[in-house]
């Protein structure tokens, strides 16, 4: 790559896009963050999970209900789905004009509570658009196909809980320093919600050895090493195992504080031994992605660099370059972007934990999750 590491890069970003802000390279190091999650959210798509994600939802502690934690992705299972047509009569979609065209199609709204939502705004897309809510479920919208004059919306229902959470965590070094001032805080806070997501829950013995215990409804327990309990419960049937499991992934990057993946400190190996999987995006990817879609774009990926441009200057209007918000176009050509190199995007990735898995095998978990019968596990 062109750059020796991610903190050159940064200095090139504060340099040339957050010149104008009061401390420019603080500005680059949220953008980067920010260009993380971006790229967890699109491979996520990319796996087609698209209508399982939800974004900063509040997850229940297990057997705590009265504590939750925002979370940057979770997937839920999805209990019911439908498309609706409308028709291009403004520049945007509302949350109230879906519920609308619902309402004649017949679809059955009761008990639900709308929610003020823009699903399309002037341009800007909105990820993972909750349009209602239930006492058990979210309903979302999105865009299926750009018909010209109509929309295609795909509209689908999912459980409030969910079988997988993933949460990004990176953080900058200031000049001068060796290391964040919070990293380890960081570090820890992450940790504490990734133990306490799940009613599979972590314990070690006196040799450093980690097992795992799941409590059933009856209050009879199982415990056996992590690694093996925590596969039996992805592919077992039993509803006791399953109806409050959550698997736990962990994405972070480097830049100084978290160092290798066979190079870990402190920071790293807190986070390793709390989330189920942690994954590690190597300097390289983020180099690359940045290069090529905000730097050094093609004509093609130049909708990209516009929209992350755009959001980041002086007079912006409004952000259209986040998980949760983005350009239309520059959402069409990530989807397209990820889906050709998907191959390449997946080898960015540096499994930490658990010790000697792959990204396939996750992806094989993710999969196995997904199809589970959730409409008689959830019972």
């Amino acid at each position: 790559m062109s750059y020796k590491s991610v903190d050159k890069l940064q200095q090139v970003l504060a340099k040339n896009i957050f010149h104008y802000t009061k401390d420019p390279k603080k500005a680059a190091g949220r953008a980067l963050g920010t260009i993380v999650e971006i790229i967890t959210y699109y491979l996520l798509e990319t796996w087609g999970l698209n209508n399982q994600i939800s974004i900063e939802r509040g997850l229940e502690e297990y057997g705590n209900s009265d504590i939750t934690h925002n979370v940057e992705f979770s997937l839920h299972p999805v209990v019911h789905s439908s498309s609706l047509t409308i028709q291009k009569t403004t520049q945007s979609i509302g949350s109230g004009k879906i519920f609308r065209a619902l309402q004649n199609e017949k679809y059955s709204l009761e008990g639900f509570e709308i929610k003020p939502n823009l699903l399309l705004s002037n341009g800007v897309l909105r990820n993972a658009c909750t349009i209602a809510s239930s006492k058990d479920s979210f309903l979302l919208c999105s865009i299926k196909k750009d018909r010209g004059d109509k929309f295609e919306l795909f509209i689908y229902e999912q459980n409030r809980k969910p079988y997988a959470i993933f949460e990004c965590k990176r953080v900058g070094v200031e000049d001068g320093m060796r290391k964040g001032p919070q990293t380890i805080e960081k570090a820890k806070q992450g940790a504490y919600v990734a133990r306490t997501a799940s009613s599979l829950q972590k314990i070690r013995n006196e040799f450093g050895e980690m097992h795992g215990i799941i409590y059933k409804s009856d209050g009879s327990f199982i415990v056996k090493p992590f690694a093996d309990l925590m596969e039996e419960i992805i592919y077992s049937q039993e509803k006791e195992l399953l109806r409050r499991f959550i698997l736990t992934v962990g994405v972070v990057s480097n830049h100084g504080n978290w160092f290798t993946s066979s190079n870990q400190n402190k920071e790293l190996k807190v986070l390793a031994q709390s989330y189920d999987w942690l994954l590690f995006l190597k300097d390289e990817g983020l180099a690359k992605f940045i290069e090529q879609l905000l730097l050094k774009p093609t004509k093609y990926y130049m909708p990209i660099r516009n929209s992350f441009v755009s959001s980041y200057t002086a007079t912006k209007k409004k952000n259209q370059f986040t998980k949760v918000q983005m350009n239309v176009e520059a959402d069409k050509i990530l989807l397209d972007y990820f889906a050709k190199n998907k191959s390449v995007i997946e080898s960015w990735f540096n499994v930490i934990s658990p010790h000697k898995k792959k990204l396939s095998t996750l992806k094989d978990e993710l999969r196995e999750l997904k199809n589970k019968d959730w409409a008689s596990i959830l019972i």
